[in-house]
């Protein structure tokens, strides 16, 4: 067996192409697969693979290995024994082998392995040479394409008859476009060059998303976009090699900025779109294409890896899935965290989400996403976590009826914990899913140990500390939280978008939506205003103004007029309003005074006023809550 590894765009697919045509002329049996195009299961591979079974002499060529390297183990160990004996296998990949083909007897003098480097400059010239170039242009492509195939490939097609002066040659804006033209030839019109940009500037390209974006003719435009040189297929619809995909997006960017920015908010919108209608396993897909769109921003970048695609997989929890989710927590936790699992397993199943590997279906790792209406007090008790939370959404901003905040609780990985790796990327999918789902979503909280690069990225995506820190066993856990109301999520997504299209991470305030005050905070705020009616000063440094309430002391006091009229056209109300009004807008010194005007006995004054103020604090309450005046 041969196995070639290399960086992207270095020759590996021209090498196996080069090699398989050299075994067919030989007489040999070729079977070819292409990984980004057949699943990543033992089923499915063993499917595109069983003519090389039965076959003797048969040679099996395997491209894109690293779309699939979860199945290596498989590979080695059930499948490739049972190939002929005389079969030969060859393997490409961006990842090396396991090094456990090293250790196996059975494989250790039968495995050749070859790292596929750069060209040498020697190698580059004869490429170069090959291609018709001359040699006088060698040094200037060599100096912006270094030894690599892809890149040296496409400069010599336009070296080749462009020209240009060798000395002290850089590719200018205008040089990548004549290489785009080059490379792509006559674009018929300009609903194929759209479609061609919507390509470049989206993971996987659908019909379905070609229809969305440019309508009819949709069909037609994508079969043209298979037929390219450039374009692959994979498992979810056709894509550019990565050179292109870059040099696509940085000539729109620079050619149209306008016209870049209306394709992303295009593209953004349908697949947005997608997260938000997809059920079941489609959650992920839609969610992971939607992270692609915003892959190199400051915010998102640091949490993926975007690496192994097939090799683990997200399922929900199930009941005979307890013991493997509790075992992993005693593993990769302590005791108290194995207690406090076991809690929300019986309190929130569904909000268990496992990741297993796509070769064996174990389960590797999982993760909870917790949500939270109210805060029950034997879920306060059992998780310092969750009291934690609500003594944070108490002081800073409680939550209004039919509201809830999410807690990612869990984010367990026995093989890298705490680090990314392929099932940390399927959580963080997870996540943003869940954030761009959410329907009255009022706090979200990242659950951290204090390491990087964890707690810089969480503060990137705009999610602060909270003055707690919580001691779960003997492990110190930070929080960090985002309140949805103050900067909502069309908010972020603008400052996304505003990165990506900019290149530059923007400062973005949070939106003027107002912070909340907890209950008892409220209502001696009200009690405070009612007492200071009549002070303009007073009333514009009330803690009511600054919330969704009111914004200044004119317009608080307005609204508490509105809420003592709501007493006096009350007619079981008619003696609480006028102790109110007598008290607070008529004023008289004392509430002795008071009570002696109204001509009733001090204590029932009393009763009367502290009523009246409590359905005052009532009515402003109810508003605040529901943002629709009393």
């Amino acid at each position: 067996m041969l196995y070639v590894h290399a960086p992207g765009g270095a020759g590996k697919t021209a090498l196996l192409r080069v090699l398989a045509d050299d075994a067919r002329a030989a007489g040999r049996f070729v079977v070819e697969v292409d990984l980004h195009i057949t699943s990543a299961t033992p089923l499915a591979f063993e499917a595109a693979c069983a003519d090389a079974l039965t076959t003797a002499g048969a040679v099996l060529v395997i491209d894109t290995f690293e779309q699939s390297q979860a199945l290596e183990n498989w590979l080695r160990t059930r499948f490739l024994p049972r190939l002929p004996i005389d079969a030969l296998v060859v393997i490409a990949g961006r990842l090396p082998p396991d090094p456990i083909w090293r250790t196996d007897p059975d494989w250790n003098d039968a495995l050749r392995t070859i790292t596929l480097p750069d060209l040498n400059t020697e190698e580059a010239r004869a490429l170069l040479l090959a291609r018709g170039v001359p040699e006088e242009r060698h040094a200037a492509l060599l100096a912006f394409a270094g030894g690599q195939p892809l890149a040296l490939t496409l400069a010599a097609d336009l070296a080749t008859d462009c020209a240009f002066e060798p000395e002290d040659w850089r590719p200018d804006q205008d040089v990548v476009k004549t290489l785009l033209h080059r490379l792509v030839g006559h674009i018929p019109t300009s609903a194929h060059r759209q479609a061609l940009e919507v390509c470049a500037h989206v993971e996987v390209t659908t019909e379905e998303l070609l229809r969305s974006a440019l309508g009819d003719g949709a069909a037609d435009l994508f079969e043209w976009l298979r037929g390219l040189p450039f374009i692959e297929s994979g498992r979810y619809g056709v894509y550019p090699h990565d050179v292109v995909r870059d040099l696509l997006s940085q000539d729109l960017r620079w050619r149209d900025p306008e016209g870049s920015g209306s394709l992303h908010r295009m593209v953004h919108g349908h697949v947005l779109n997608r997260v938000r209608a997809a059920s079941g396993p489609e959650v992920i897909e839609a969610a992971r294409s939607w992270l692609f769109l915003y892959r190199h921003t400051s915010s998102l970048a640091g949490y993926l890896t975007w690496a192994g695609r097939g090799e683990v997989y997200e399922t929900p929890y199930l009941p005979e899935d307890r013991a493997a989710v509790l075992r992993l927590t005693a593993e990769c936790e302590d005791a108290e965290s194995v207690r406090i699992a076991e809690f929300w397993l019986d309190r929130q199943p569904d909000a268990f989400h496992l990741q297993r590997k796509a070769e064996t279906g174990e389960i590797v790792a999982f993760s909870a996403w917790l949500r939270l209406h109210h805060p029950e007090p034997d879920e306060i008790a059992a998780d310092p976590v969750i009291a934690a939370a609500w003594r944070h959404c108490d002081t800073d901003g409680p939550t209004r009826p039919g509201e809830y905040i999410a807690v990612s609780r869990f984010t367990v990985d026995a093989e890298a914990y705490a680090k990314t790796s392929p099932a940390i990327d399927l959580m963080v999918t997870r996540i943003v899913a869940e954030w761009l789902r959410a329907h009255r979503l009022a706090w979200s909280f990242l659950v951290l140990l204090n390491i990087e690069p964890w707690v810089t990225q969480a503060k990137a995506i705009e999610h602060q500390p909270i003055n707690e820190r919580v001691t779960v066993g003997d492990r110190e856990l930070l929080l960090y939280s985002h309140d949805w109301r103050t900067m909502p999520l069309e908010s972020w997504l603008r400052r996304q978008e505003t990165e990506v299209l900019s290149g530059h991470q923007p400062v973005v305030a949070a939106q003027p939506a107002g912070h909340s005050l907890p209950r008892p905070a409220f209502d001696a705020a009200v009690r405070a205003a009612l007492r200071n009616v009549g002070d303009d000063v007073a009333l514009g440094a009330n803690p009511l103004c600054g919330t969704d309430l009111a914004d200044t002391g004119r317009e608080l006091r307005g609204l508490l007029n509105q809420a003592v009229q709501v007493l006096a056209d009350d007619a079981r109300a008619v003696k609480q309003y006028r102790a109110v009004h007598t008290t607070f807008f008529c004023p008289v010194p004392t509430q002795e005074a008071a009570a002696e005007q109204l001509n009733l006995p001090f204590s029932t004054y009393r009763r009367h006023l502290a009523s009246g103020t409590k359905r005052i604090c009532e009515s402003l309450w109810n508003w605040e809550l529901n943002r629709a005046k009393p």
